[in-house]
């Protein structure tokens, strides 16, 4: 059997010269049946940690291992085979050398039979122009929606598994540049034109977080896509030598060599205040999202060798393990500042602001009509509104002053319109 390996990976090589990939492949090569376990795996971009990878393979249920990168060789293959002692019938690795591998016949048969999926290290723009609105993408989807494989990724490759991502389409941003101006021209985010996988619904990953520190960043993507969207977002940031694994229940366990070595992940979501967001989010400004000193509820959690911290993403609130604490972030002017040891969320009773730098909508309903009324005194651009849930029940771009609520189910539902300077501006109301 060995002997026909080292023929199929060196004929392999062969037929790739010259092409639009190579593969690197260890173990059978036949496609076995198994019985994968979903998961996903965030990893921060440093040595891999052992554990988490282990935990991952393990989901695989014995079968084939496919690693996907845009450069490189097969650095992972024999460390995946052999060296963690979690039995898998095969390790492959394709390196796409260009767009054109997202639709080679060979790599869509060999993504589809995948039974775990490692996205390695790189450049997060190669792996969003390559795959992004391409058959590989699909292939993805299928995957992690319909097969429910564990998927994984490290550093570029965890960068690009959340709903919203930055894409680094233009090169990278530093904390400095982002605090200073959110719409930096180095600021390119993405948002549900991917990876869809209800794991990271409404999350955006950062990694290498403590080599330079990027928690600054990580806030202000937030700021953006919230002022972009008009809905919160989430957060997951891994410093480099830990790692993030989300189970099928959406409980995310922390791997990491704490605390020998302070190896944290954070959990980011935006306080309840009513109404949310930035208080100063504008093109050429310095970010300003401050509110009262507490803008974000941050959950800092020390992953050890076990993983025996974990945060229910259910409810972003639930943690167990020792080794966590509550902290607030805000900032300032473009200033980023941390209050350690804060206290837990609590969103039963919403924090109500009187916001002085976003113009009242003068929401009112008429019941008798069943009509909701914008008495604002600006021009809509877009209209959205979402139940409490964050579904969207209505959307309209051409911003009507008068919209129809008969269908709405009695409720709370939170209104968003972009005004004719670009900026989102949101409120609660009742039926």
């Amino acid at each position: 059997m060995r002997f026909f390996q080292v023929i199929f990976f060196v004929c392999l090589m062969q037929s790739a010269f010259g092409q639009d990939y190579v593969s690197y492949f260890v173990g059978d090569t036949a496609n076995v049946e198994t019985n994968p376990i979903k998961g996903t795996l965030l990893m921060g971009g440093a040595g891999e940690n052992d554990n988490a990878i282990r935990w991952l393979l393990e989901r695989a249920d014995g079968g084939d291992v496919l690693v996907l990168r845009t450069t490189g060789d097969d650095g992972y293959n024999d460390y995946f085979y052999t060296d963690l002692g979690v039995e898998v019938n095969s390790v492959e690795t394709i390196v796409c050398l260009n767009a054109d591998a997202s639709a080679n016949s060979y790599v869509l048969r060999r993504v589809a039979e995948a039974d775990a999926l490692w996205f390695a290290g790189g450049d997060q723009w190669d792996y969003i122009s390559f795959w992004r609105n391409t058959p590989m993408e699909d292939a993805f989807n299928e995957l992690i929606n319909v097969k429910k494989i564990p998927i994984g990724g490290t550093s570029a490759g965890c960068a690009i598994q959340g709903q919203a991502y930055f894409s680094a389409e233009s090169g990278t941003i530093t904390t400095t540049q982002a605090l200073n101006d959110p719409f930096h021209a180095l600021m390119d985010l993405g948002y549900n034109d991917f990876l869809n996988n209800t794991a990271t619904a409404n999350i955006i990953s950062d990694t290498h977080y403590d080599n330079p520190d990027r928690r600054g960043r990580h806030m202000v993507f937030l700021a953006r896509l919230q002022t972009d969207y008009g809905i919160p977002f989430y957060g997951i940031g891994v410093e480099e030598y830990t790692a993030v694994c989300i189970d099928e229940n959406n409980i995310a366990q922390v791997f990491g060599s704490y605390p020998d070595y302070e190896d944290y992940a954070y959990f980011l979501q935006a306080n309840c205040y009513e109404p949310s967001g930035p208080e100063v989010c504008e093109d050429g400004e310095k970010l300003t999202w401050n509110r009262d000193s507490m803008a974000l509820k941050v959950i800092k959690i020390g992953g050890n060798d076990n993983g025996t911290g974990t945060v229910d993403l259910n409810d972003w609130k639930t943690v167990d393990g020792e080794d966590y604490s509550w902290e607030n972030w805000w900032v300032e002017d473009g200033n980023f500042q941390v209050t350690t040891n804060a206290t837990i969320i609590n969103c039963d009773e919403p924090i109500q602001i009187n916001n002085s730098t976003i113009a009242a909508l003068n929401i009112g309903i008429d019941y008798q009509n069943e009509t909701l009324i914008i008495n604002g005194d600006r021009t809509w651009l877009n209209v959205i509104i979402r139940d409490i849930a964050g579904r969207i029940i209505y959307n309209n771009e051409n911003g009507q002053h008068l919209i129809s609520i008969a269908s709405f189910l009695s409720g709370t539902y939170v209104i968003s319109v972009l005004n004719d300077q670009g900026n989102w501006q949101h409120e609660t109301f009742v039926k």
